[in-house]
């Protein structure tokens, strides 16, 4: 073991603690991106949520159970990501059956929603999503909270009410403020400002929190306490359905705000109605491995399926750096062609999903790269219509514009009996609409923006009453032999899905460990006409894909939230029963892996 663990940690030893420069900041706790260890495992952006998952697992808890104990602290200081105003996907795998399952805890359009929503009728063409985003109308009906209560009603061992207790707890105390939620603050402080509950909370004496202060959040607090004492139907039936409803409605606004805040369709009846959905796992075969993501109504699982299909015949472990560079992102470009033009909310789509997963379709698909030039995007769909030849040239596709926010988080679990979960959670923007709800702590999410603006009536994303949105979400299970041995996933927008996807060929391709595959440098081609990447890929990889007819545009401004892209949480089952636990070095300023009991 003591050797596995020196190659596991081989080039990982400079991913060290995040260091605190102030008084303060020294009472926050370590955050340590790499841990092995036995019974049970946590990973997420946040220490203080993952300790939390952590103590839940010591005390006899189980995987579910931690988990949504740590997505509730997510709550508490991913306040910007996360919460109970957001929704999310939910993949579980149980060790007793050896099966996996999902929940779908999207939210959904509201049940009076026109197609025309975000149409500005004076001119016909959408409002600017600037608009859109910091409004009542975005606000999609919540899933987070029927989530964990349907988890812990299936699988868990805890009550709702003990599971949210630490999070609350912390609330009470507070967390330290770190440079990332200040920086998240600080980004968003014009549009917080200009909303009454929000700029109470979230802008103490008119500004974001500094670095080492202490947040505290009694109102969520207090929110979680009566979700506790009252079960999910304080949230969906009570009094706060009714005030969510109120503050889409007519949004809260300061005085002086500048914003329109067009308001909303959310009523009190899409909250009591709202019904998370157990979903079938997809399933790709993988150099004999099974990976299951999450199906539609995310498309993270389809696409990051169909990619991987597209791969396997490229044999990518043979290829240099470059090449399989290259062809990593030729395929992504290919599977998000067919992403665009057939993923939809089942519910309203005939989503082809038995073809787009099929080994056939990927072959076809396949044949399409080019080994020494990249393809002009955008390029067009494959036909998934069961009859395949070596290059099917495919139909036109119309480019639209990605609209999904780069916020959300991610965090896996694992208990000392092998069940395993991997969670993405979102409230879609970072900092969600920009409206918190009065007196209860949370802010709410804009969600359907993830639609399409303009209705289209060929566009699967288009805007329907009850639709849940197109996500890109795409939480991650790998199975070797019927028993677990990768789970991950990330926040990131569109960009979710090539971040797992080149975070699992960096792992079982590129010979790279699970902490070297998490750090290495990303890049993202979702079939635009240039690749979004970090400047350090562009800096080490730029030159030589350039070559190949690749371009490049730096994934945000440098200091910015937007210039990283993803924020992983992973975990890998070692032989013998030990856990490699592993996050973040350096994005979102370093995430949190822990083990119940690490190895010393």
């Amino acid at each position: 073991m003591k050797k596995l663990v020196a190659l596991l940690s081989a080039g990982t030893l400079v991913l060290t603690a995040f260091t605190a420069t102030t008084t303060a900041e020294a009472q926050a706790p370590t955050r340590q991106p790499t841990s092995i260890g036995y019974g049970g495992a946590v990973s997420s952006v946040d220490p203080d949520a993952t300790n939390i998952g952590l103590d839940v697992l010591r005390r006899g808890g189980n995987a579910v159970d931690a988990a949504v104990a740590t997505a509730a602290a997510l709550g508490v200081t991913e306040p910007y990501s996360a919460g109970i105003g957001g929704g999310g996907y939910f993949v579980y795998y149980n060790a007793r059956s050896r099966k996996v399952f999902t929940i779908d805890g999207r939210e959904t359009a509201p049940a009076t929603m026109p197609s025309n929503a975000f149409v500005d009728p004076a001119t016909g063409a959408a409002y600017p999503f600037a608009q859109l985003v910091t409004s009542g109308v975005s606000i999609g009906v919540p899933g987070t909270l029927a989530t964990w209560d349907k988890a812990l009603n299936q699988w868990g061992s805890l009550s709702l009410g003990k599971a949210l207790k630490p999070a609350a707890e912390l609330a009470d105390r507070g967390f330290v403020v770190d440079p990332t939620f200040r920086l998240q603050t600080s980004e968003n402080k014009d549009r917080f400002a200009q909303v009454v509950p929000t700029a109470k909370l979230f802008l103490p004496n008119g500004d974001a929190p500094q670095v080492g202060s202490l947040f505290k959040n009694p109102e969520l607090a207090a929110t979680y306490k009566l979700i506790g004492r009252q079960g999910s139907s304080a949230f969906y039936r009570g009094a706060l359905a009714g005030e969510m409803a109120a503050v889409a409605k007519n949004p809260p606004k300061t005085p002086g705000a500048t914003l329109p805040f067009f308001p909303g369709y959310l009523q009190a009846s899409d909250l009591s109605s709202y019904r998370v959905i157990d979903r079938k796992p997809t399933k790709v075969r993988y150099d004999g491995l099974d990976v299951y993501g999450m199906p539609p109504s995310s498309s993270g699982g389809t696409t990051v399926g169909e990619a991987l299909n597209i791969l396997q015949p490229q044999h990518l472990r043979q290829q240099s750096t470059t090449q399989a560079l290259h062809t990593y992102l030729e395929a992504s470009a290919l599977a998000f062609a067919d992403r665009n033009a057939y993923v939809g909310d089942p519910a309203y789509v005939d989503v082809p999903q038995k073809e787009l997963l099929s080994r056939g379709f990927g072959a076809e698909r396949s044949c399409l790269i080019d080994p020494q030039h990249a393809a002009t995007k955008p390029v067009p769909a494959g036909s998934p219509d069961g009859q395949y030849s070596r290059c099917d040239k495919g139909s036109a596709v119309e480019q639209r514009p990605d609209s999904e926010g780069r916020s959300t988080t991610h965090m896996v679990a694992a208990d000392k009996w092998g069940n395993v979960v991997s969670y993405t959670l979102t409230i879609e923007q970072t900092g969600g609409s920009g409206i918190t709800v009065p007196g209860r702590g949370f802010l709410l999410n804009n969600e359907l923006t993830d639609f399409s603006a303009v209705p289209n009536p060929t566009d699967p994303n288009r805007v329907e009453a009850g639709k849940r949105p197109r996500s890109s979400m795409s939480p991650t299970i790998v199975l070797r032999g019927g028993k677990p041995f990768l789970a991950l996933g990330s926040p990131g927008g569109s960009t979710i899905i090539t971040t797992v996807l080149q975070t699992l060929t960096n792992r079982l391709d590129r010979g790279m460990t699970l902490p070297q595959a998490i750090a290495a440098p990303r890049a993202s081609q979702r079939n635009t006409a240039s690749v979004t990447a970090e400047q350090a890929f562009i800096d080490q990889n730029g030159p030589a894909l350039a070559a190949l007819g690749h371009t490049f545009t730096p994934a945000g401004a440098p200091g910015s939230s937007a210039a990283e892209i993803g924020a992983v949480a992973a975990l890998e089952f070692l032989p013998g029963g030990a856990i490699l636990a592993a996050a973040e070095p350096s994005r979102r300023g370093g995430g949190a892996a822990g083990t119940a009991w690490p190895l010393k």
